[in-house]
């Protein structure tokens, strides 16, 4: 049984993919008045989320808020999510960084003002009790391309799928309605790349560049990123549900992908990125590695939103039970893609 208590809502973890995001991690200052004030503002948070959304309700302005294992301890102590850990860096051919981060907001809307002003009336509650460690401003490019020019979006689980994919149900009963997400931001070397010719960058993805169709397995390679990416399971395909976004500043050279990946266990997650960096098997890398560096590294635990409308200022106040929300369908998303750090098969060697 996998099922979530009908009195449970989750966090909007499969809301609809926009056009805009801003990916905020901040870590937690020292002494119980930070404590206080994040507490304060986790039931709070859906208040300001109204407020800010009613100023364009066609804006579709959503934001998840999640928070790592150091802050969790100081924040609720126990009981502790099963799964939640910090983020456990990967050394291979490539390095996937650990790098600090308490509390992570993913703030989506349709407009980037309404992303902004939501992030300032958040970062307004929490002044001086956090420091920034990073903040990325996402957009969508183009046909849902990343800026390497292939589709970031083709495999991603949708509607009950995505659910199913991402929201913890009676495997973990305390924390039922949640979820865990990892994120990455990835820097390009888009001379290097732009160098490479289309068709062994077509290779190293695993799809064609214009019409984004998946290689043959005959014509794809073992090291093909949507090849170590996938993962089965006894027999079952592990899914994950990404909201990655392409991010840059022109004048500073500076070219990206934000990959943040959903699941309802880390262990997927982890299981891709260790097939991407270290290689299946071993040495066996993803090549798209070779001009993609990870400079950050963290994951969080999504707790849902009847735990955070629950949190008193000094405390978590047990929920009572409610009558049964009637959840919206997820609506249809556009799907993940090769930059999508793709859907988890154990074993095998393609999509």
């Amino acid at each position: 049984m996998n099922a979530v208590l009908p009195s449970v809502v989750p966090q909007p973890v499969a809301a609809r993919l926009t056009r805009a995001a801003i990916f905020l991690v901040v870590t937690l200052g020292p002494g119980r008045e930070a404590e206080t004030a994040v507490r304060a503002l986790c039931a709070d948070l859906s208040g300001l989320l109204r407020a800010v959304g009613f100023r364009d309700l066609e804006g579709g302005l959503s934001c998840v808020f999640g928070i790592g294992s150091d802050a969790w301890d100081r924040l609720f102590g126990v009981p502790r999510p099963k799964e939640l850990h910090p983020f456990r860096e990967i050394r291979g051919q490539h390095h996937a960084v650990a790098t600090p981060g308490d509390l992570l907001f993913h703030i989506r809307a349709a407009r980037m003002d309404l992303c902004f002003e939501l992030a300032s009336q958040i970062m307004s509650r929490l002044t001086g009790f956090v420091s920034t460690e990073d903040e990325v401003h996402g957009f969508n490019y183009f046909d849902d391309r990343d800026l390497i020019g292939f589709v970031d979006g083709t495999e991603n689980p949708v509607d009950g799928a995505a659910v199913a994919a991402t929201i913890i149900g009676d495997e973990d009963p305390d924390f039922a309605g949640g979820s865990y997400v990892i994120v990455q931001k990835y820097l390009h070397d888009l001379a290097a790349w732009n160098r490479v010719p289309v068709c062994e960058q077509e290779r190293i993805i695993g799809r064609e560049k214009l019409s984004d169709i998946e290689l043959s397995d005959a014509a794809k390679p073992s090291y093909a990123h949507n090849a170590l990416t996938t993962i089965e399971e006894d027999g079952e395909q592990l899914e994950i549900l990404r909201d990655n976004m392409p991010f840059g500043s022109v004048g500073k050279g500076e070219f990206g992908t934000y990959f943040i990946g959903y699941a309802r266990s880390p262990r997927r997650i982890e299981m891709m990125l260790e097939n991407m960096f270290i290689g299946r098997p071993p040495g066996n890398y993803d090549r798209l590695l070779d001009f993609s560096r990870a400079v950050t590294g963290t994951l969080f635990f999504i707790p849902s939103a009847s735990f955070l409308d629950a949190v008193l200022p000094d405390g978590v106040a047990a929920p009572e039970a409610a009558a049964p929300a009637a959840a919206d369908p997820p609506p249809s998303r556009r799907g993940d893609g090769s930059l999508g750090i793709g859907s988890l098969r154990k074993g095998a060697s393609h999509e």
